[in-house]
């Protein structure tokens, strides 16, 4: 394999950290959005540029500096990486235009702090993805905690700073309490926190002491959402919806189940899991987490509500797709990384759209709002399609692999795990889908006259939608990537 020393990692961190100073100085609304697509584009560009040299098989490597013997500030772009990093930068830019409709629409205060913390974010975010150690890994995800608790409080009421608490509390509490004691056992058994392809603590851990680990660290990245440390994620609900899709479609979830998948991979390793059995834990939590995610989910009214706890099952795909230990299962998990995204984006999205044209949260108020609102609904519906996993949306080709995965794995309970959260998640995205098209609301709030959100809202939903469809036909090269790191992390 190719290693390529190059600053392109470290650029595409700094990239956006270096537009808050600008940013802030921005009196102007237009110019502070206009250079929010500056560092957007310019992030996504660096992270794009590396791209046909991972396809090709090579790594990009950069250290900052050595913090600690065996443990430095350094960056490592591999396929899954790479695939991450692309996802969250593309949707960055998607999501700076929504933001644009969404916060001028509400008229919402402290915009400039809100754009400045969500580059932060991004920063944080692509930080995680190309970390080449568990040190770089551990400042980037604490950096994310910290710069998306303004976003998360950003109404500044007492709902948004009791979530606020919560959030922190999880999120901190757990990284600090299970993430660092974990990191430091394991530098104390190794003498250093690099990433191996093989696993950092092959050879060198019992199996009752890897197993603690494992659920050290599986609890210890709370932003996976597994359950039972779940309950910030509904809590943060309360920021605005952009915020909200940057939680759970861009950043901070996916950070969380990225982080968890790197350390079953480069800390553990394959081989340690499948002789320790310990893939059987895994299988154990993140199937518990989808089943009892969506059954929650079925209960909700809030639209938003009923968003989250779908995000906290779906998730836990990508942690079981790992989990299973087979080739086809991880392809399946890595591609649901950029499957979900895109999917569960359009649908916060279509949730922000439906409040700034009608004020409405809750699906009960939405009977007939899909002929006032035609194109932000048949929106929802194809990403709803997405997230159940049918054609012709690319949400199906993660589940498909995943479905392979535990066949080849001969894991009957997982497949049954897949198939039947499936149909939950049917049972709870097309109510809302037939309530919008084919009710009639008794009241008629709506009226005849179609009316959409503000074009900053609608187009990128549309966007996203689209390339939903688009992926089950041309999952490249996100499928390609997923293959890669699969092909790396069993060491074929």
């Amino acid at each position: 394999m190719e290693t390529i020393v190059s600053i392109k990692p470290f650029l595409a961190v700094l990239v956006s950290i270096a537009a808050v100073p600008v940013l802030l100085s921005s009196r102007s609304a237009n110019i502070r959005e206009g250079w929010t697509f500056v560092a957007a584009a310019a992030k996504f560009a660096i992270v794009a540029s590396m791209l046909p040299s991972v396809l090709d098989g090579a790594e990009f490597v950069y250290t900052v500096a050595e913090v600690i013997p065996g443990a430095a500030l350094g960056f490592r772009v591999d396929a899954m990486g790479i695939l991450f990093a692309l996802v969250s930068s593309f949707l960055w830019i998607v999501t700076s235009a929504y933001s644009i409709g969404y916060m001028r629409g509400l008229n919402e205060h402290s915009q400039t702090r809100y754009y400045c913390y969500f580059a932060l974010s991004l920063s944080a975010a692509v930080g995680v993805a190309f970390a080449a150690n568990l040190l770089t890994l551990y400042l980037f995800y604490e950096m994310l905690s910290f710069a998306t608790y303004p976003l998360v409080t950003h109404h500044q009421d007492r709902e948004a700073q009791s979530s606020g608490r919560k959030y922190l509390l999880y999120i901190v509490g757990t990284s600090i309490g299970l993430l660092l004691p974990a990191m430091l056992i394991c530098y104390d058994l190794t003498g250093t926190l690099e990433f191996s392809n093989r696993g950092l603590l092959a050879g060198k851990v019992s199996k009752e002491l890897a197993g603690l680990l494992l659920l050290m660290f599986l609890f210890g990245f709370a932003k996976a959402a597994v359950m039972p440390l779940h309950a910030w994620l509904p809590a943060a609900m309360v920021a605005p919806t952009p915020v909200s899709a940057l939680l759970h479609a861009v950043a901070v979830v996916k950070v969380g189940v990225f982080s968890i998948v790197r350390i079953f991979t480069g800390i553990f390793g394959m081989e340690t899991l499948s002789s320790f059995d310990l893939g059987s834990y895994v299988l154990f939590f993140a199937s518990a987490t989808i089943l009892l995610g969506s059954f929650i989910a079925l209960s909700q009214d809030g639209l938003k509500r009923l968003l989250a706890f779908s995000t906290i099952a779906q998730l836990s795909y990508v942690i079981l797709g790992v989990g299973l230990l087979s080739t086809k299962g991880m392809i399946g998990g890595v591609i649901h990384i950029a499957m979900h995204a895109f999917g569960k984006i359009t649908l916060f999205f279509c949730a922000g759209a439906i409040f700034i044209a009608t004020g409405k949260k809750n699906i009960s108020e939405m009977a007939g709002i899909g002929r006032r609102m035609p194109i932000t609904m048949t929106a929802f519906f194809i990403a709803a399609l997405s997230i159940i996993g049918m054609p012709p949306c690319g949400g199906f080709l993660s589940k498909w692999y995943l479905v392979l995965g535990a066949v080849e794995a001969h894991r009957s309970p997982v497949l049954l795990v897949l198939l039947f959260s499936s149909l939950l998640n049917a049972a709870y995205f097309m109510p809302i889908v037939y309530r919008a098209f084919f009710c009639r609301p008794e009241a008629n709030p709506f009226g005849n006259e179609i009316r959409e959100a503000p074009v900053f809202c609608v187009v990128p939903l549309v966007i996203t939608a689209i390339i939903s469809v688009i992926l089950l036909f041309y999952p490249q090269p996100f499928f390609r990537l997923a293959s890669l790191a699969a092909a790396q992390m069993t060491g074929m």
